[in-house]
């Protein structure tokens, strides 16, 4: 049978464990708000529409390739004034 815990010792690994989580979702928010996030992706957008309109024939593939991706970083751009709106208007 195994023996009692201390209330104590396992009130600093839970603590221990939640400041490990914390330091996790710090990382994870801090790719997904990153430039280096965003550019990618934008930079993926960018090639693939790009082969697409080379496929399709379409005059000036490289300049119109460029529209979806500035869409997409310029959305980004958008979302923190989005989110901080909604999180007013949900939690008067």
């Amino acid at each position: 049978m195994a023996e009692p815990r201390d209330p104590v010792t396992e009130l600093r690994e839970a603590l221990l464990e939640i400041k490990d989580r914390n330091v996790r979702v710090e990382r994870e928010k801090a790719w997904e708000l990153s430039w280096t996030r965003r550019l990618t992706i934008g930079g993926a957008i960018y090639g693939g529409a790009w082969l697409w309109l080379l496929n399709l024939d379409v005059q000036r593939a490289p300049l119109q390739a460029l529209v979806p991706a500035a869409a997409y970083v310029l959305s980004t751009l958008s979302l923190p004034i989005v989110k901080s709106w909604w999180l007013r208007a949900r939690f008067k």
